[in-house]
Formats: C-alpha cells, sequence, structure tokens
C-alpha cells in the first residue's frame, strides 16, 4: 500500500506560480512512477504529468507542456509539480498518483485545490 498526501494548493492571481507536492509512504522503496492529475466541475480527469521514480525521465500532458515542471526528491518520497503562468483555466482539484508497476496508476490522494483568479 502507498499513502499519498497533497499539499500547496490555494489561490493564487493568474500569471502567478505554485509548487504542489504530494509525500508518499508505505511501499515507496517500490515505486515505479508518480504523476499528477487534474478535474476541474463538469470535466475529465485529465492527466498533466508523470515521473518514473528510478531515473527521473519525465513526461507531460498537453494542459501541462511548457508551464508545469514535475521533479521529485527520492530522499524524501516526495513529488512536485510546479506550475508557473496560471490562467483561470488551470483552476481545478489537483490530484497525485503512484503505481508500483507499469500500467494504470494504483494509489491516488486526497487531492488539493487550485484556484487562479483573473
Amino acid at each position: 500500500q502507498v499513502q499519498l498526501i497533497e499539499s500547496g494548493g490555494g489561490l493564487v492571481q493568474a500569471g502567478g506560480s505554485l509548487r504542489l507536492s504530494c509525500a508518499a509512504s508505505g511501499l515507496t522503496f517500490s515505486m515505479y512512477r508518480m504523476g499528477w492529475f487534474r478535474q476541474s466541475p463538469g470535466k475529465e480527469r485529465e492527466w498533466l504529468a508523470s515521473i518514473i521514480w528510478s531515473h527521473g525521465n519525465t513526461y507531460y500532458g498537453d494542459p501541462a507542456k511548457g508551464r508545469f515542471t514535475i521533479s521529485r526528491d527520492s530522499a524524501k518520497s516526495t513529488v512536485y509539480l510546479q506550475m508557473n503562468y496560471l490562467k483561470p483555466e488551470d483552476t481545478a482539484d489537483y490530484y497525485c498518483a503512484a503505481s508500483l508497476r507499469p500500467g494504470s496508476f494504483d494509489y491516488w490522494g486526497q487531492g488539493t485545490q487550485v484556484t487562479v483568479s483573473s
């Protein structure tokens, strides 16, 4: 089992930045991949970014390309999402996810809310 706790959400003005954190506990020594998703009311969940835990390779979905950066601190079992040049349409609940093997994400955090004001 893996437990995930997100933090760092809040209210920010358009053009501003936020850094989300996700601390993992449990079977972190078996971690394969972590990622970030978001969901806003009435919309489907969007994949933003993933990072392969062992070698740090990163992958981005279209909503994140060019503005968001995923990173990890292996010693702290924590993954980050640095979000720059935020737009009102980035307003959503942001979720951290983890998997212990390739394929779908198996573990999810409770989410952290991000609100971008215009």
